[in-house]
C-alpha cells in the first residue's frame, strides 16, 4: 500500500482520501477507524469523565433506567440514548435486545437453550439473552464467524 501526506495550512478541514482497485477489509478498517474518531464516547463515573476508547468497551446496557458502557471491570454511565449510540458505532458492535449492544470482538461464547433462547457470554463474565427480533442478524454474525 503507498501512502501519502500533503501538508497545507491554506486547507481549512482535514480530508482523506484514498484510491483504490476495489473495496477490501483494509480499507474497510481504515474507514472505521476514520469514522470513529467524530463519534467518541465519554463515561462518568463518580466526579470524573473518561473519554472511553472502543476497543476497551465489552458492552453497553441499560441498568436503573442509565445506560452504562461496561468495560473489562469498571462501569461508567453514558449520557447519550442507547438508539444514537448504536448510530455512531462500527461493526464491531451488535445489537443483541431492546437494551445492550456487545462489541463482538469481545464476545467469549453463545449458549443455545432447549427453549429456542440464545445467551451471549463476554470474555468478562457479563451475559445477555439474545431477543428474538435481534436472532437472524446475530446468527448471520456467527455464521461469517465472527
Amino acid at each position: 500500500m503507498k501512502f501519502t501526506i500533503n501538508i497545507d495550512e491554506k486547507i481549512q478541514e482535514n480530508e482523506l482520501i484514498i484510491n483504490a482497485s476495489e473495496y477490501d477489509d483494509q480499507i474497510k478498517n481504515i474507514e472505521n477507524f476514520i469514522s470513529n474518531l467524530d463519534n467518541e464516547i465519554y463515561g462518568y463515573k463518580d466526579k470524573y469523565t473518561i473519554k472511553l476508547c472502543l476497543n476497551d468497551i465489552f458492552c453497553f446496557t441499560t441498568e436503573d433506567n442509565h445506560i452504562v458502557a461496561i468495560l473489562e471491570k469498571e462501569k461508567y454511565f453514558v449520557k447519550k440514548r442507547l438508539y444514537t449510540i448504536e448510530e455512531t458505532l462500527n461493526d464491531s458492535f451488535l445489537k443483541i435486545n431492546q437494551s445492550t449492544i456487545v462489541n463482538v470482538k469481545k464476545i467469549k461464547r453463545f449458549n443455545a437453550s432447549f427453549s429456542g433462547t440464545l445467551m451471549v457470554e463476554l470474555e468478562n463474565g457479563y451475559k445477555d439473552f439474545v431477543s428474538r427480533r435481534q436472532l437472524k442478524k446475530v446468527k448471520e454474525i456467527i455464521g461469517r464467524g465472527i
